[in-house]
């Protein structure tokens, strides 16, 4: 059969329509949706045949097949574009895979407020409108120490609200070594320029003092400003302003001092062998007058931006028009408070906390782990790849801890296939899995694989080196 008795064999919409096992499908997916998934089959069809010329002979036209290629492209309709996927990068923190992970008592927190009206805005003791800020202020007040507390979208709104309320029309003095752009074309300059302050950069890229503070202050200046690296770091021949000096500074001339600590971390890191580094309670008992950070890195919670700090200037933060637009959904505030809430038992949130607890597992654990992952991968590999154990480094990612290496252990996967046909495979199954890739080989980190996601991740293997056979 040529090219033109398969366009002539195409079915017709009406009687693909009338098809009983196409009408089953009208019963569960709208009528309209229906009849434009045939006509779409049809028209692929169509083109199809176009294409192959007169060599498109032996092609399966019928009804049966029209209707389950008609199924195909009615559940991918209906497949969500966000997609659960296994992370095997040993990147914890990893932005472009959302970040942090949630704790099941945060998870159940969010679902219920999802599921369920709540006192979002509503004072249950005066039965009188209450505030969205309540629920997380007084939390984060017994946590760090300050006076008051609001949260916002994310870290970069936290820093536009702060700025936008504060320093408006006026002078911000930031050092010139602390003008950074971080993930998503963030921009230090770029977010004050658009808060209205006027950015005054001091000291030179490498090295900063507290007198270039002093010297650069005016009548106009409305804030001294201290910004976190986050994943940049100058190292050699370097100072930066204590903390305390600026704050002694801000004291001595009447004008407030504000940190952005970027990842924002409420436990000592050093206990458990990473790098220092600074905590949120260190900078409110230094005296900052407010502090900024995100809830989704080092905190291990949803994506937010938290302020802290001086009542006087978190009260007009939540009166800025800015604070309406940025402000948390409920799922979020749910989330975020319980989130905080672990924090009251430091030695248990260690535990409970994915973050903190795939940042802390230590090496033994995980070289445990891969070997057993490394066995089940093997034992459905059939001989299509060579499997064994090595030692690696894992990242915290996020921006955060740059420089911190985490030793870890990692499954090695040679496949005889190439690399990229192996990855490519692994990400366009059900359970979608994102490795590292190198020297010719795949490595699979257990560190960020949770401990239910090991027998999806070992079947992952299996359709992937077996050519995509479920």
């Amino acid at each position: 059969m040529g090219k033109s008795e398969n366009l002539r064999s195409l079915p017709k919409v009406d009687a693909v329509l009338e098809a009983p096992v196409v009408q089953e499908l009208t019963g569960r997916y709208p009528r309209d949706l229906v009849v434009d998934g045939v006509r779409s089959v049809i028209d692929a069809w169509r083109r199809e045949i176009l294409e192959d010329g007169d060599a498109s002979g032996g092609r399966d036209l019928s009804i049966e097949k029209l209707a389950r290629d008609l199924q195909g492209w009615l559940e991918a309709k209906f497949e969500p574009s966000l997609k659960k996927v296994i992370n095997a990068t040993g990147v914890v923190i990893h932005t472009n895979l959302g970040r942090s992970l949630l704790s099941a008592s945060a998870i159940k927190a969010a679902v219920l407020a999802a599921s369920s009206y709540s006192n979002l805005e509503f004072n249950l003791e005066t039965g009188e409108r209450g505030s969205r800020h309540s629920h997380i202020e007084r939390i984060l007040c017994e946590l760090t120490g300050a006076e008051a507390a609001m949260a916002v979208n994310n870290n970069a709104a936290a820093v536009l609200l702060a700025l936008s309320a504060m320093a408006a029309g006026k002078e911000a003095i930031v050092s010139r070594g602390e003008l950074v752009e971080i993930g998503g074309s963030f921009r230090v300059p770029d977010v004050m320029r658009q808060s209205g302050a006027v950015l005054k950069e001091i000291g030179t890229t490498n090295k900063t003092y507290a007198s270039d503070y002093r010297v650069a202050v005016t009548e106009e200046t409305a804030l001294l400003m201290k910004v976190h690296p986050s994943n940049f770091r100058i190292v050699g021949f370097t100072h930066e302003a204590a903390l305390a000096e600026l704050v002694e500074l801000g004291r001595e001339i009447s004008i407030p001092v504000m940190q952005d600590l970027g990842s924002g971390v409420l436990v000592d890191l050093r206990r458990f062998g990473l790098p220092y580094e600074p905590t949120v309670q260190e900078s409110i008992e230094a005296g900052v007058d407010i502090v900024t950070f995100s809830g989704d890195k080092l905190l291990g919670g949803p994506q937010a931006g938290i302020i802290v700090g001086r009542k006087e200037y978190i009260d007009k933060m939540k009166k800025h028009p800015l604070a309406r637009a940025i402000r948390l959904d409920k799922m979020t505030i749910a989330a975020l408070e319980t989130t905080l809430k672990e924090y009251l038992d430091l030695e248990k949130v260690v535990t409970t906390n994915p973050t903190l607890r795939m940042i802390t597992e230590d090496k033994a654990s995980v070289k445990r782990r891969a070997d057993r992952l490394a066995k089940r991968i093997a034992g459905v590999a059939g001989g299509l790849a060579d499997i064994s154990v090595d030692r690696e480094v894992a990242r915290v990612g996020g921006g955060s801890l740059p420089l911190a290496e985490i030793p870890t252990a990692v499954v090695v996967v040679r496949p005889r296939i190439s690399c990229a046909a192996l990855e490519a495979g692994l990400l366009a199954g059900g359970s979608p899995v994102v490795v590292r890739v190198k020297d010719d080989a795949l490595l699979i980190d257990p560190r960020t694989i949770q401990p239910d996601e090991e027998k999806e991740l070992v079947e992952a293997f299996r359709i992937a080196l077996s050519g995509g056979d479920a």
